[in-house]
């Protein structure tokens, strides 16, 4: 088995990847799939779907320190690159990019790139700092692959309307592609904090997946919005998780609250076990 290449600067990366560009997609062209490691077959379905559109597949693997507040598990993060980089091998992809955090954040670092619209409230009336390093990061990435295509897994649903809403305000000539989430056998979205959950939070965050069935359920039968959503809060905590940061129904492309069913519209919750945060979501 041959592992992917290995290059750590941006100068690097760009050297790299200028062979694969030219204006026949068919036989060139390039797909990037942005990771922080530790990576799971939620990732791979990435790659797998990059591979279907694009001949050319570059993963990044970086754990973002700027998205991670002082008291939140930058350090404690797994991190596992020699078993990804097997993993991505037997994936064919042929090109891996992982920077040390000098790379991307040198002495003098002074930018930061703040998305509004879709990226205010949700995840940053708990993680304020969230998006603005979610933002950065995937700007600078975009920019120093100038990728054809890049894939963003459906799971982390904000985020992906964040990165969309940035690529066409800053008119990036990139196509962001959502990808499906992919699942455990009993429905728990797959995501590299999985691993921090003891046998019995797991079998507890396995319900996640059936409470927001049945909030979607009840919706659909023609239960009001703030009713079907407070039974949702009620019994991700009768389920066992020890706290619900929120249960709410949002408009599928600008994130706005709806008070009525009256469009596409997208469920999304975020619930904790112990020390663990799940964030989920469910069209409706």
């Amino acid at each position: 088995m041959t592992l992917p290449v290995l290059v750590t600067t941006v100068a690097e990366l760009r050297r790299a990847l200028e062979p694969w560009r030219g204006q026949d997609k068919q036989k060139n062209g390039i797909a990037l799939v942005p990771t922080m490691g530790a990576l799971h077959d939620g990732h791979l379905a990435l790659v797998a779907a990059a591979r279907e559109r694009i001949p050319h597949v570059a993963v990044s693997i970086f754990v973002n320190p700027t998205q991670f507040a002082p008291y939140e598990d930058f350090n404690s993060y797994p991190r596992t690159l020699e078993a990804d980089r097997e993993k991505l091998a037997r994936a064919g992809v042929s090109l891996i990019f992982a920077p040390f955090a000098r790379e991307m954040y040198p002495d003098g670092f002074a930018t930061t790139v703040s998305v509004k619209g879709p990226g205010i409230g949700l995840e940053t009336d708990f993680r304020p700092h969230f998006f603005d390093g979610v933002a950065t990061i995937v700007a600078k990435l975009l920019i120093a692959a100038a990728p054809d295509t890049a894939m963003f897994g459906e799971k982390d649903y904000q985020q992906l309307l964040v990165i969309r809403r940035l690529v066409q305000d800053l008119s990036l000539p990139v196509e962001i592609v959502a990808v499906p989430i992919a699942r455990e056998a009993d429905g728990l979205a797959m995501s590299s904090r999985n691993a921090y959950l003891a046998p019995a939070q797991r079998q507890v965050a396995g319900q996640l997946n059936r409470v927001m069935q049945d909030v979607i359920t009840r919706l659909a039968r023609g239960t009001g919005v703030v009713e079907a959503l407070a039974f949702g809060t009620a019994a991700l905590k009768e389920a066992g998780f020890d706290g619900v940061d929120y249960v709410a129904l949002r408009d599928a492309e600008t994130l706005a609250p709806l008070a009525a069913m009256q469009k596409p519209a997208r469920l999304l919750v975020a619930a904790r076990i112990g020390k663990t945060r799940l964030i989920d979501n469910m069209a409706v």
